[in-house]
C-alpha cells in the first residue's frame, strides 16, 4: 500500500472565492451567513443562506460552454482548477489519473426548468436540461478539463458524498489502481424549491447556524465546492511538490436506524474504523472538523459519539458551517480543505455564533476565535441523512 499526498487543494464558498481566502476568513470567524440574494424568497420562510458572492461564471467560462454547466458544475471546476494549479502537476499519463466526485444534482438547472414548465407555461425547456443536471456532470466536467482518462464517477450520500468521494479516491492511489485523483465536490442547492423541502423538515434556522450552542435553532444551507489533488507521497516526494498533508484513513458505517435521524453507534463505528485505517490511536488525534450542523439532535448524538471514542476529554472540535453554511454535497470537501489548512498552519478554526455551552455537548468547540495549535492528526466527519457516515483521517505533512 503506497502513502497519499494531498498536493493541491481549492475552494469556493460564502467566505471566499478561493483556499486562501476562505482560510484567512475562517481564521477570522467571518460569517458567510446572509440575508438571501441570488432567488426569489417571497413565498419562503427562510430568509438565510451562505451564497458565495462576487462569482460571475462569465469571467471564468467561454460563453459557449455556460449553457453546459449547471451552477454546481461551475463552483466545481473552479475549485478544480486551483487544486491543480497548486499541485503543478507535470504531464501524467491520462488512464492513470481520474476523478472521484460527490454526487452534485443540478438543482439550479431542475428549478428553472421546473419554474417555467409548470409556472409560466413552457412548452419546451433547454435541450441540454438532462446532461447539465445529472449528479455526475461535475465529475465528467473535470474530467475534460484535465485530460483524465482514467476511473471517473460520483458518489451519492447525501451530505457525506464529498467525504465518502474523498475516501475513495484515497483507496484508489493507495492501492496503485490511480496514481492522480482529483477529488472532492461541489453543490448550488440554494435553489426555491431545495429551500422549500428544507422548510418542510423544519430544521432550517432564522437567524444563525450556532453548533453545539445551548440555543442553536437549526441549519442553514451552503453552497461552494471543495477540491483536493491526490497522489503517492513517493511520486509527489521524487518531483519535488510541496505536500500540504498526509491523508491516512477512512472510515465508513451505516446506521441502519432512521432516515433522518442520526444513530451514536453508527457515528461512532465510522470514527473508529477511520483510526484503525490510519493506524492511529485516539490520543493521536488533536482536531476534530465536525459535522456539526447546528441541529439539536446531530450536535448532541455527534458529540456522544466522540465522548465514546475519546472518552471525557476529546480534542479540540469545531464546525465550519458556523460560518459557511451546510453546503450539502460539497460540505465534506470544503471541511477537508480547512482541515488541511489547520495542520499546516498550526490554527484550529472557530465555531463562531457559540453563546452558551449544552451539557448535551460537552466538547471544546474552540468557540468563536480561532486558536494556536499544533496538531499532530484530525479527523474530518460526515453525517448523512440516511445513517450514511464517513469520517477522513489525515496528519501533518512529513517534515
Amino acid at each position: 500500500m503506497r502513502r497519499v499526498a494531498i498536493t493541491g487543494i481549492g475552494a469556493i464558498c460564502a467566505i471566499g472565492l478561493n483556499s486562501c481566502q476562505i482560510w484567512e476568513a475562517a481564521r477570522a470567524g467571518r460569517c458567510g451567513i446572509r440575508p438571501i440574494a441570488n432567488i426569489p424568497t417571497a413565498r419562503l420562510s427562510a430568509t438565510l443562506a451562505a451564497e458565495v458572492e462576487g462569482f460571475d461564471p462569465a469571467a471564468h467560462f467561454e460563453r459557449r460552454r455556460l449553457p453546459m454547466l449547471d451552477r454546481a458544475a461551475q463552483l466545481t471546476l473552479v475549485a478544480a482548477r486551483e487544486a491543480m494549479a497548486m499541485a503543478r502537476l507535470p504531464l501524467f499519463p491520462p488512464h492513470r489519473a481520474g476523478a472521484v466526485l460527490g454526487a452534485a444534482i443540478g438543482q439550479q438547472t431542475f428549478d428553472d426548468a421546473y419554474r417555467a414548465f409548470y409556472g409560466e407555461g413552457a412548452n419546451r425547456v433547454p435541450p441540454l436540461s438532462v446532461p447539465r443536471a445529472m449528479p455526475s456532470a461535475p465529475a465528467s466536467a473535470v474530467s475534460m478539463e484535465f485530460g483524465l482518462r482514467g476511473p471517473t464517477f460520483s458518489i451519492a450520500s447525501a451530505c457525506a458524498s464529498a467525504t465518502h468521494a474523498i475516501g475513495h479516491a484515497f483507496h484508489m492511489v493507495r492501492s496503485g489502481m490511480l496514481d492522480i485523483a482529483v477529488t472532492g465536490g461541489g453543490d448550488a442547492s440554494v435553489v426555491v424549491g431545495v429551500l422549500k423541502g428544507w422548510e418542510a423538515l423544519r430544521v432550517l434556522s432564522a437567524d444563525a447556524c450556532r453548533p453545539f450552542s445551548r440555543d442553536r435553532t437549526g441549519l442553514v444551507i451552503g453552497e461552494g465546492a471543495g477540491i483536493l489533488v491526490l497522489e503517492s507521497l513517493e511520486a509527489a516526494q521524487a518531483r519535488g511538490a510541496e505536500v500540504l498533508a498526509e491523508l491516512v484513513g477512512f472510515g465508513m458505517s451505516a446506521d441502519a436506524a432512521d432516515l433522518t435521524a442520526p444513530d451514536e453507534a453508527g457515528a461512532t463505528a465510522a470514527i473508529r474504523a477511520a483510526l484503525a485505517d490510519a493506524d492511529l490511536d485516539p490520543s493521536e488525534i488533536g482536531y476534530v472538523n465536525a459535522h456539526g450542523t447546528g441541529t439539536r439532535l446531530n450536535d448532541r448524538t455527534e458529540a456522544a459519539a466522540l465522548r465514546g471514542v475519546f472518552g471525557v476529554h476529546p480534542p479540540p472540535v469545531s464546525s465550519s458551517k458556523s460560518m459557511m453554511g451546510h453546503c450539502m454535497s460539497a460540505c465534506g470537501a470544503l471541511e477537508m480543505v480547512l482541515t488541511v489548512q489547520a495542520l499546516r498552519d498550526g490554527v484550529l478554526p472557530p465555531t463562531i455564533g457559540f453563546r452558551e455551552a449544552d451539557p448535551e455537548c460537552d466538547l471544546d468547540c474552540v468557540p468563536n476565535v480561532a486558536r494556536a495549535v499544533r496538531a499532530h492528526a484530525a479527523l474530518s466527519n460526515s453525517f448523512a441523512f440516511g445513517g450514511l457516515n464517513a469520517v477522513l483521517a489525515v496528519r501533518g505533512a512529513v517534515a
